[in-house]
């Protein structure tokens, strides 16, 4: 019983660590998604 509760403890900080590096890559593909699109409106852009 000890054994588990001591490697689940090691294994939740890697859980959290990869939670938020899943949270930061989403928020970098929403900025390049964004970035991205307004880019491709100002090239089709016909004045």
């Amino acid at each position: 019983m000890n054994m588990a509760v001591h490697s689940l403890s090691l294994r939740n900080p890697k859980v959290r660590s990869w939670q938020r590096w899943s949270r930061h890559i989403r928020e970098q593909r929403a900025r390049l998604y964004i970035i991205w699109r307004c880019t491709v409106m100002l090239i089709c852009w016909n004045d």
